[in-house]
């Protein structure tokens, strides 16, 4: 009898599936967020003492006339100011304001910034991540200002109840407040650390984050 043909080698099997350069993207941006911001806390009050430091210099340049003094220190920032008010407490009688807050608040569009970056070298191994990190949080230095200058205004506003002659200032300047205070500290925060990542990221979001997403739309059926 003819001998029995040995039985063919099997082809070896196939790896695991990498899932698509967009759910990696996305993934890694979640987790980054997450991981970050829990770190953030803790590094907050230094990494955003520049903040503070900015936001003296824009105060005492824009407003000299409110400002008597800054006090700043990590993780806070006081301000003593000309403006004088009734306080009921006291039964009317008149104190300056005293406006203080925490610039960390108005900085954590910085690990929103940091997990992009992140996911992109998750997703695609795109070098240069460690000085896109350090020029993005010298670009996001001035907008963060910018939110916590428009809470401490709008702060003192409140408390001068939006009153043109106690502010000592004209109408349109008082809603030019409160709308800086909206953009400032309602949009900026979450929108800029997005837009900076475009910027200095932004072959990485034509040549994979935009490619992706076409190829995924011309294999649907």
């Amino acid at each position: 009898m003819p001998p029995e043909p040995s039985p063919s080698p099997s082809a070896p099997a196939a790896g695991p599936r990498r899932p698509p350069v967009l759910v990696r993207f996305a993934l890694w941006a979640f987790a980054g967020v997450i991981g970050l911001t829990l770190l953030w806390t803790q590094a907050s009050p230094w990494l955003s003492y520049p903040v503070a430091g900015l936001s003296h210099v824009a105060l005492e340049q824009v407003v000299p006339m409110w400002v008597r003094s800054v006090h700043k220190r990590p993780g806070h920032i006081e301000v003593d100011t000309t403006v004088e008010v009734a306080d009921p407490q006291a039964g009317g009688r008149r104190g300056e304001v005293t406006l203080d807050a925490d610039p960390g608040r108005y900085a954590f569009g910085l690990p929103i910034f940091w997990a992009l970056l992140l996911a992109a070298w998750g997703a695609a191994r795109a070098p240069g991540r460690l000085q896109r990190a350090l020029l993005g949080y010298v670009l996001l230095l001035p907008v963060q200002a910018f939110s916590l200058v428009m809470y401490l205004l709008m702060q003192l506003a409140g408390a001068a109840g939006f009153d043109v002659r106690t502010l000592r200032m004209e109408q349109w300047q008082v809603e030019a407040i409160v709308y800086g205070y909206q953009v400032g500290v309602l949009v900026l925060p979450t929108l800029a650390p997005v837009l900076v990542w475009l910027l200095l990221d932004r072959r990485f979001f034509t040549d994979v984050i935009v490619r992706g997403w076409q190829q995924t739309v011309m294999k649907r059926p």
